[in-house]
């Protein structure tokens, strides 16, 4: 298998992308971490199924946005597992906020969507670093979105975020060359929890894009496995978006 006797690292784990991408790093072999910070149930449920198909996991609650729950995690990581290969920073957030409203965009919403956004990517970052830099290999993949090149998405902030999501990946794979390499993904529209509520306009959508459909979480949790396993792949940011941007 793949990434077997693997250890792999899953922020916001538990739903969504995050959850798609943990069974499918099991599934190649890896043992995996699910961490969550408010879906302790389904965190929970993504562990059992992992187990019951033979796999190794547990989930462990920490806020990316504080950096000691960030250090309480790894070491979790590591007084269980011994080691972390991989770590896919996926703990995101975001504000449905209209593009023109500046009034909506305070202080206080920008300083949440960086704090998990982006300065919790970077605590996760600079907290594994040292393990892997050690055990002279390992893999990072951030999660960035299409709303980070094209400045649409939920809110201003929130594209924002993205796009320094996309620009840090980069600036932190010259920084951990050569023993660690560090990727992203850049989904478009994925047909998550997100859409509930507004799945008619999800459709929508599906229908102008160049490939008439939405990506699921399983297509994107493709590309982390692709990007985990590839070795001489690093400083990337892939697109999957069934030609949104186009």
């Amino acid at each position: 298998m793949e990434l077997e006797d693997k250890v792999v690292l899953i922020t916001g784990g538990g739903t969504g992308i995050g959850k798609a991408t943990a069974l499918k790093v099991a599934d190649a072999g890896a043992k995996v971490v699910v961490n969550y910070s408010r879906s302790e149930k389904e965190a929970e449920e993504v562990v059992k199924e992992i187990i019951q198909q033979g796999g190794k996991a547990f989930s462990v609650k920490a806020n990316v946005a504080n950096e000691k729950e960030v250090n309480d995690m790894v070491s979790q990581t590591i007084t269980s597992f011994g080691k972390v290969d991989g770590l896919v920073n996926n703990a995101s957030i975001t504000a449905q906020i209209p593009m023109d409203d500046f009034d909506a965009v305070t202080d206080e919403v920008w300083d949440t969507l960086f704090s998990v956004n982006v300065k919790g990517m970077f605590h996760c970052v600079k907290v594994v670093a040292p393990y892997m830099k050690k055990q002279q290999s390992g893999v990072i993949v951030n999660m960035g979105s299409v709303a980070g090149t094209t400045g649409i998405g939920s809110s201003i902030p929130y594209a924002a975020t993205k796009s320094a999501v996309h620009t840090m990946t980069k600036s932190l794979a010259i920084a951990l060359a050569p023993s660690i390499r560090v990727n992203g993904i850049s989904p478009g529209a994925v047909d998550t929890r997100w859409w509930s509520g507004n799945e008619e306009k999800m459709y929508q959508l599906a229908g102008h894009l160049p490939l008439k459909r939405i990506s699921t979480p399983d297509n994107i949790a493709e590309a982390i496995l692709f990007l985990l396993t590839q070795e001489s792949v690093t400083g990337q940011v892939i697109t999957i978006d069934n030609g949104q941007t186009l």
